[in-house]
């Protein structure tokens, strides 16, 4: 199946990724397939309209052009407000989505009738292929930009994480054990602070137990657990990945009185709805504000920030299934590939993952189902 695939330049705030980069527009191009750019898309992560032609693609001067030219939409974040009313009915859109932080998101998309696949839901065996090094990226940062805003200028507590000789590391409290979990924790205890992995799933502690060095420790996640942790965590690191649902709510408001004044919390769950109750999307332009004294950093596409590196991470994930998605189509993607039926979110008007259903009390049908329609 030849596809006419589309490259946008990415417009939410400071979002300097793009979804391919020539080497994928060279591979598409030798499937058989047309790749359309928008000039500029890949600018921000260090690539020139002249590096997409010479690997078979045609530049456009417009998103208007791409998305109307496009039988495949690939991107890197959810649609825009603008981007929504570009869609079209038929036209499959490859990107994150994470419906179930937004409502009008879900209800938007489906309005157009396109059909779009998540890169956050897609699932090969028990793993999440094209969250993971979006989330290698993100948890890393986390402790970098907690490290910053720990600093008195920056409104913190004036902290170091490593601490000094005679003078105590900072304590850094991490919320899931998973991938963001993980790198954070390697980050933080490579600095040297004091780091507490909170999880449920104890083969999971097992496994941190064994790689990790001995300033990280690990604690079965409860109330109680993180209510007796709070006073004394200089930074907070919210984790917690539930696939395609909205993240749960593990610090409540009035649990914001028992850490210290200046200490920080940085949500990496934001953008699926974050699991501290007083965290809302911030972007890199105004990334923080202050609740009860407490620092909240809570951007929700924190690999933007360092787009060269997040680009070619997220792409050298993300190809292979482009590649599959535009041979198939989605009708026979769904049908035909397990881990492609299990990033979509919504086909041709219908939502199809239970999940994000869930999250909004919607009614919803198996993607396989409504594919057998089209």
């Amino acid at each position: 199946m030849k596809m006419i695939v589309g490259l946008p330049k990415e417009i939410k705030p400071s979002e300097n990724r793009v979804a391919m980069t020539p080497g994928g527009v060279h591979a598409l191009v030798d499937a058989g397939h047309d790749v359309f750019v928008e000039t500029l898309a890949g600018v921000g992560s260090g690539f020139e309209d002249a590096d997409y032609t010479q690997s078979g693609a045609k530049i456009l001067a417009t998103a208007d052009e791409v998305w109307a030219a496009s039988d495949m939409i690939v991107k890197v974040k959810e649609p825009q407000p603008v981007e929504i009313a570009r869609a079209k009915p038929g036209q499959t859109i490859f990107t994150y989505f994470h419906y179930a932080a937004e409502r009008g998101l879900t209800e938007g998309m489906m309005a157009t009738g396109a059909h779009s696949f998540a890169y956050e839901t897609l699932e090969v065996g028990t793993t999440l292929p094209l969250l993971v090094p979006m989330s290698e990226v993100a948890g890393r940062m986390s402790v970098q930009e907690g490290a910053k805003y720990l600093e008195s200028p920056q409104g913190g507590r004036g902290v170091l994480l490593g601490g000094l000789p005679g003078v105590e590391p900072a304590n850094v409290m991490i919320l899931g054990g998973g991938i963001v979990g993980t790198q954070a924790a390697w980050m933080a205890a490579g600095l040297g602070a004091h780091v507490t992995i909170l999880d449920v799933s104890l083969d999971r502690m097992r496994y941190l137990e064994d790689v990790m060095p001995a300033n990280v420790t690990t604690v079965y996640s409860n109330r109680g657990a993180i209510l007796e942790r709070l006073p004394h965590t200089d930074l907070l690191i919210g984790a917690v990945l539930i696939p395609g649902a909205r993240a749960p709510m593990l610090v409540r408001r009035e649990d914001l009185a028992l850490m210290p004044n200046g200490s920080v919390i940085v949500d990496v769950a934001v953008d699926q709805g974050g699991c501290i109750e007083t965290c809302k999307p911030t972007t890199h332009e105004n990334p923080c504000f202050t609740i009860d004294g407490v620092v909240h950093y809570c951007v929700a596409n924190m690999p933007g920030a360092v787009p060269r590196t997040s680009t070619f991470g997220l792409t050298n994930a993300t190809l292979p299934w482009v590649l599959k998605l535009a041979e198939l189509g989605p009708k026979r993607a769904v049908l035909e590939n397990d881990a492609l039926a299990t990033a979509a979110n919504t086909l041709a008007g219908q939502l199809t993952h239970q999940a994000v259903a869930e999250a909004f009390d919607m009614s919803w049908l198996p993607a396989t189902e409504v594919a057998a329609t089209l």
